[in-house]
Parts: C-alpha cells; sequence; structure tokens
C-alpha cells in the first residue's frame, strides 16, 4: 500500500488545489431555492392556491352571470368569455407578485439570505430560483381559475404558443417587480404598499373587464401607459384570438419590462441596497 507524500501548504501548486466547480455548485444551488420555494407553495396550498380560485369565482359571478347578462357582448364575444382571460392574468399577477416579495422578505427578516449572499452562489442563481418560484405559483393558480372559468364560460385558446408565452413572461415579471418590493422593504406593512396602492388599480384599469375602445380618446392614451393593459390584451389574444393592442407591440412591452426589472434587480443584490445595513 503506498502512501503519498505529504506536501507542505506552502509548496503546493496552482495545479495541485481543485478549482471549486461553479457551475454544478450554483445548479444545487438553483435547485434547493426552486425546490424550497415549491414546497413553501404546497405546504400553504390552502392561502396560496385555493383564495385566489375563490375570489376569482365571485367575479365570474357578478360581473359574469349577473351584470354580464345586461352588458351583452363586448368585442364579439359574450361578456363572460371577454373577462375571463383578464381575470386569470390578474389572478397571475397577483399571486406571482405575492409569493416573491413575501417568500424573499422572510428570508430577509430571519436573516437566512445573508447566509445565500455570501456564499459561492452568483446574484443570477439567486434571483432565477426566487422568479422561478414565484412563476410557478402564478401558472398553478391560472390553471385553476381557468377550471373555474370552464363552468360559466365555454373557453378555447385561439393561439396557444402565445398564451403559453404571455402568461409565463407576465409571471416573471411580475416576480421581479414582488422582488424589487422585497428588496426595499423594511417591514411587513412595506410590503402591501405597492400591491395595494399600485399594482391593484393599474389591474382593474389594465382592461380586465373593459375594452379600451370604450373610453374617450384622451383616456385611451393615457390607459396606454399602464403595461398590465398590453399583458391582458396579449393573453386574449391568444386565447380569444381578438386584442385592443397589436401582438408585437404587447410582446416589446413585456420583454423591456423583463430584462429592465432583472438588471435592476441585479443591480441591487450587487450594491447590497436594502440588505446590507
Amino acid at each position: 500500500m503506498s502512501v503519498e507524500p505529504f506536501v507542505p501548504p506552502e509548496e503546493l501548486t496552482h495545479d495541485s488545489v481543485e478549482e471549486p466547480d461553479l457551475f454544478r455548485i450554483n445548479l444545487v444551488g438553483l435547485t434547493t431555492i426552486v425546490v424550497k420555494e415549491v414546497r413553501r407553495v404546497l405546504r400553504i396550498w390552502v392561502q396560496t392556491i385555493v383564495p385566489p380560485a375563490i375570489s376569482m369565482t365571485l367575479y365570474f359571478i357578478i360581473f359574469g352571470s349577473l351584470i354580464g347578462a345586461r352588458i351583452g357582448e363586448m368585442s364579439g364575444v359574450p361578456y363572460t368569455t371577454f373577462i375571463a382571460p383578464g381575470l386569470i392574468m390578474m389572478s397571475v399577477i397577483t399571486n406571482s407578485f405575492g409569493n416573491v416579495v413575501s417568500s424573499f422578505f422572510s428570508g430577509k427578516l430571519q436573516l437566512h439570505l445573508e447566509e445565500m449572499l455570501v456564499s459561492p452562489l452568483s446574484f443570477t442563481t439567486i434571483i432565477t430560483g426566487y422568479v422561478v418560484g414565484g412563476v410557478v405559483r402564478g401558472l398553478a393558480v391560472a390553471v385553476l381559475v381557468t377550471f373555474v372559468a370552464s363552468f360559466f364560460t365555454e373557453l378555447s385558446i385561439a393561439r396557444p404558443l402565445i398564451t403559453i408565452s404571455v402568461v409565463v413572461l407576465t409571471a416573471m415579471v411580475f416576480s421581479l417587480a414582488g422582488l424589487l418590493n422585497a428588496i426595499f422593504a423594511q417591514s411587513f406593512d412595506d410590503i402591501s404598499i405597492i400591491p395595494t396602492f399600485v399594482l391593484a388599480p393599474l389591474t382593474y384599469l389594465g382592461g380586465v373587464f373593459f375594452s379600451i375602445s370604450l373610453l374617450s380618446p384622451f383616456w385611451q392614451k393615457v390607459a396606454l401607459a399602464n403595461p398590465i393593459l398590453y399583458m391582458v390584451n396579449a393573453f386574449r389574444y391568444g386565447m380569444l384570438g381578438s386584442s385592443d393592442i397589436p401582438i408585437g407591440t404587447a410582446y416589446g412591452i413585456i420583454i423591456v419590462a423583463l430584462v429592465g426589472l432583472f438588471l435592476t434587480a441585479l443591480f441591487l443584490l450587487h450594491r447590497g441596497i436594502g440588505i446590507r445595513a
């Protein structure tokens, strides 16, 4: 049995020291964050999955069955069918945002986020892990709300590729927005300010319940400044084949928002803004 000779540390060369496999480290880290986020969603499914389905059911009953019967058609389809894509998208927006903002802020509060920041994980890996968790919750809720909508109206997907890509990109955008909110939040009260005073108004005015063609020319121009309008209409185009917004413009707005929010989150983590005391 041969014994390797002892080499003093000062005589170790660069070649004799095994370099850490950063790709494998980040892959394991990404998988761990994603699994943690998905388990969190499934563990408290009564809080994360069920409430949106109940809320959307009430929306369909009140706006679809009761008010929709008086309105009749909008954009050539029954009103209940018209609002279905908007309600699905609204649930995706609120749940993907809410999942990341609550999870990331809890990590800040419990100080285990600092352990990730000092680990060999890249900031891109950390951001991606939380975003994937938000997307998973957003898509799970979207499937459940679509199932609920099928009891109130006949739904069909006119363009599956557009429908799927828009809902995934939108969930990514608002997962990143939730991350930014969590970075700046200093208390649990802070994480409710943006959803209450920014997200909710933009969503309700984003074409969920009406076509912007009903607005006056001035308010149509004002509505075009709302990014959620483009997401809702792109998703409605994928499902129903009709939209108030050119689909190319909608994709452009979504992608610009996605890249801008991702780079902003990356910059904030690099600078330690909202993380380091």
